[in-house]
């Protein structure tokens, strides 16, 4: 048996060589992605960064918990609540205690001077007068740095007063006048970290300051004078000391006073006490976590960062695995199917010889486990090999974090070598059965039509498949639409509708084949008639093209255009709620915008103004699971005139205090019923649902009151310009004091357009990769395929040779017959994909979002055209090749 097969795959080595290739390239794929997603499990250890040296650390309770009959089920706080006065007064008679706070502190680094030569008595509490009295009159150029933009036509003269003036006209901050971003803390809590000073002294008096250094920022050094802008305003300030940078902050250190004075919470306290000692004084429902050890790092900034940043990409390599398995699998069972299938005269011929069914199935799954076993080790190789590249590009291209390495995992390589060996397999078996099953008269057939490519088992197998396909999403369209939306969703469903009509290819083959070629066949000439009958005969080679095809083009299409279209609907949405001609959002994502702003903004006369805030609501679902969900807390007098949200039920004048606006997804949604829900800091509410809003996309959330807020800062503006007010002032007002205030506002266009998604968006680029790892197995298996079965038709072509035509014209037909028969794939596949999108459509629709389709036809068209380029030249080459023959030497040799 053994001797057997090694003779049959010597003699047929092209087979084999191109099942050894698909095989090898995607297992190679697959433990490429494997290596990379193993090492998204395990964020990296990182100990206590900014409390590395201190004792204990007590700050408020950052998750919520609550007992429910299961068990207690905790959930992150959107706003953890400070440490209050009473019990840092309760633990300074432990130990000595440092308070931390913690806010915006962005740094001019040249200032042209601030207020080198005057002094000011007081710098503090006239940067905290910013913007709050434009018309009061001040004198010195420190003042006017403060003003910054307050009154821009009002002459000025200085290069003090001309710095300070930067973008005022325009919004725009010129070349050298960028603020950097940092955030201050007051000095005596720097030693926790610790920060050493490595020149200079301590800040002692409100205008002094320390800085961190680190490479690539702003070269300050002791005896600068900078301009600092902080909650309380905008102040020149002295540097007189530097530390070093321990790379988690860029930080500003003040005098404990005035960072009091900045910002009067308490973020958190280190106490120089025995913890146990520090959890009796607290007693066991303070609300306050004391942590000591390596639970310390929980108080540092963004302590999740690493675990959140993993996150996308295990969805993406996760994704990008399960796509390569399949696409795979996929191409390899429809390699072997058609190696098969050309082997029909060859199995009567063993047959005719006394072979049993048996044996030749033992043939055809040997030959498989072989070509499995051999193509799985180099595909191994190829992804140890292969990784490192992955994860260089990821990184690279802004899909991972820039830390991101591989780890030493093994288990990837095992999984991606016995997989490899499965689908090989796998894909045999089906063949096997028919091979088997082969007759010995099939020695005798001379004709290379197929007839009877559907035995009934395949047809079960399909109709199970597409109503599998076509029912599930039916299912959820009519008892959860916005299930529909989900990444997962839409990306697997595709694959049950995508193996329904490959299983259905050879019955589809016929009908598409002719309905591509109806228009070249009534052209002058024989090519189209011929391609239109060998497309008809070869429906198993025609199939066996097709199919990769069809796999990339319908994945192409639904994957991008599904995407696209929910983010059309998306901007639709965002186009339609928002009616504000302005939408003022801070200049540092996750920051509030400047209380000197909140305050300017809405002494702007003319300007309908809405103040909003980002937080967030938690219920207790079921008694079982806390469900959080995001919420803006607003101004209801205020959000009719900038908003029109679809509200389904209620009325939004209605929210007040004591009340809530949901959406459709909450298990409570009728008006007037009560919810308890937790707010973002905690605190626990029972509220009366107002108004309910359509579900949408996901981006209707909830809306609630500023007292509900949960300790939000303002990060959203929206503001209308009111019925017969100038634009020009409204918007030059806007402008000047988002100069002063680092806050940037746009137009609603720009906001619309800065909110949308780019041509880099990271969703866009991991889409991009996994279609070029479809696209990769795609031109595998094309090439496979064409040059196995030209490579077998050299008797068809010197018959052809022999009738008359001419060597440029075989080759012609030889090209046009592959690229039909990719033709035949892309129609089948964009049927899939329509079917897909229109599945999307209807649950947008049903979801009350009226969006159009949008469909990538960019994408399909250089899919497609790849794909007919390559089949063109796979079937040309081998074809030119065995031309070379002599006609009469070919028509007469045997299999």
């Amino acid at each position: 048996m053994l001797m057997l097969v090694l003779s049959g795959m010597r003699t047929r080595w092209i087979t084999f060589v191109g099942s050894f290739v698909a095989l090898a390239l995607g297992v190679g794929l697959i433990a490429a992605t494997g290596l990379a997603l193993a090492a998204t499990f395990d964020a990296p250890e990182r100990g206590p960064e900014r409390f590395a040296a201190a004792p204990v650390v007590v700050r408020a309770a950052d998750h919520l918990r609550v007992d429910t009959p299961t068990g207690t089920r905790t959930k992150p706080l959107d706003h953890p609540g400070p440490v209050g006065p009473r019990t840092a007064d309760r633990l300074a008679a432990l130990g000595r205690t440092v308070e931390d706070r913690t806010f915006p502190a962005d740094v001019t680094a040249d200032p042209a001077g601030a207020d080198a030569k005057e002094p000011r008595t007081d710098p503090g509490a006239e940067a905290a007068r910013t913007g709050v009295d434009a018309k009061e009159p001040r004198t010195g150029p420190g003042a006017e740095a403060a003003r910054t933009g307050v009154d821009a036509k009002e002459p000025r003269t200085g290069p003090g007063a001309k710095a300070a003036r930067t973008g005022a006209d325009s919004g725009k901050s010129r070349p050298g006048q960028e603020a950097e971003v940092r955030v201050g803390h007051p000095w005596s809590v720097a030693a926790a970290a610790p920060y050493r000073l490595t020149s200079g002294r301590a800040p002692a008096a409100p205008g002094e300051v320390v800085v961190t250094t680190r490479p690539g920022g702003a070269p300050l050094r002791t005896g600068d004078r900078v301009l600092v802008r902080t909650p309380a305003g905008n102040a020149p300030r002295t540097v007189v000391g530097t530390v070093a940078g321990r790379g988690f902050e860029d930080a500003v250190f003040f005098t404990d006073d005035e960072a009091a004075r900045i910002s009067p919470d308490i973020d958190a306290l280190v106490v120089h006490a025995d913890a146990t000692a520090v959890r009796r004084a607290l007693g066991p429902d303070s609300g306050m976590d004391v942590l000591t050890g390596h639970d310390r790092r929980r108080a540092d900034p963004d302590p999740d960062r690493d675990a959140r940043a993993l996150v996308s990409v295990n969805a993406l390599l996760g994704t990008a695995a399960g796509i390569t398995l399949f696409v795979s699998a996929a191409v390899v069972a429809s390699t072997f199917s058609y190696a098969v299938a050309q082997r029909r005269r060859e199995f009567g011929l063993l047959r005719t010889a006394g072979a049993t069914p048996g044996q030749i199935r033992r043939t055809v799954c040997a030959e498989a486990v072989l070509v499995g076993v051999l193509a799985s080790a180099a595909g191994v190789w190829l992804g140890a090999g292969g990784a490192p590249l992955l994860v260089g590009r990821m990184t690279e291209a802004g899909l991972a974090p820039p830390w991101f390495a591989l780890g030493d995992a093994s288990w990837p390589l095992h999984t991606a070598f016995w997989t490899g060996v499965f689908v090989a397999t796998a894909g045999a078996l089906a063949s096997c059965h028919r091979a088997g099953r082969t007759a010995p008269t099939e020695a005798l057939r001379e004709a290379a039509v197929d007839s009877r490519v559907m035995p009934a088992s395949r047809w079960a197998a399909a109709v199970l498949v597409l109503l599998a396909g076509l029912g599930l999403p039916a299912v959820a369209l009519a008892f959860d639409p916005g299930d529909l939306l989900g990444r997962k969703s839409y990306i697997t469903r595709p694959m049950l509708l995508v193996v329904g009509c490959a299983l259905l290819a050879p019955v589809l083959v016929r009908p598409v084949g002719r309905l591509l070629t109806w228009l070249p066949a009534r052209l002058p000439g024989a090519t189209g008639v011929l391609v239109r009958e060998n497309t008809a005969a070869g429906v198993r080679r025609t199939a066996a093209v097709a199919a990769p095809v069809l796999i990339t083009v319908a994945l192409a299409a639904t994957l991008t255009g599904t995407v696209a279209t929910l983010e059309e609907a998306r901007a639709a949405e965002a186009r339609t709620a928002t009616t504000a001609d302005y939408v003022v959002t801070p200049g540092q994502e996750g920051r509030p915008l400047a209380p000197a702003f909140v305050e300017r903004a809405r002494a702007v006369e003319g300007a309908v103004v809405s103040v909003s805030r980002s937080t967030a609501v938690t219920v207790l679902e079921e008694d079982t699971a806390l469900v959080t969900s995001e919420a803006r807390a607003v101004d209801p007098a205020r959000l009719a005139a900038v908003s029109e949200l679809p509200v389904t039920a209620g009325r939004l004048s209605d929210l007040d205090d004591g009340t809530i606006v949901v959406n459709e997804e909450w298990l409570t949604t009728r008006v007037g019923d009560r919810v308890t829900v937790w707010l973002g800091d905690g605190r626990k509410a029972s509220l009366r649902i107002a108004a309910v809003l359509a579900t949408g996309t996901g981006d209707n959330g909830v809306y609630v009151t500023r007292r509900n807020a949960g300790g939000a800062g303002v990060d959203r503006i929206d503001v209308k310009v009111a019925e017969g007010a100038d634009r020009r002032a409204v918007a030059a007002a806007l402008h000047s004091a988002g100069a002063a205030t680092g806050t940037r506002v746009t137009t609603r266009a720009e906001w619309l357009a800065a909110n949308g998604p780019g041509p880099n968006d990271p969703t866009r680029t991991g889409l991009r990769m996994i279609l070029g790892i479809a696209l990769l197995c795609t031109a595998t298996a094309l090439a496979n395929t064409l040059v196995m079965a030209t490579s077998d038709r050299g008797r068809d072509l010197a018959v052809l040779r022999l009738a008359g035509a001419t060597v440029p014209q075989v080759l012609r037909l030889v090209a046009a017959e592959a690229v039909v028969a990719v033709g035949v794939g892309a129609v089948l596949g964009g049927l899939v994909a329509a079917v897909n999108l229109l599945v999307v459509w209807g649950a947008l629709v049903l979801l009350g979002v009226m969006s159009a389709v949008v469909v990538p036809w960019g994408t399909l068209g250089l899919v497609v055209a790849a794909a007919a380029l390559l089949a063109a030249v796979a079937a040309v080459l081998p074809a030119s090749f065995a031309l070379r023959t002599r006609p009469v030497e070919l028509a007469g040799a045997r299999e």
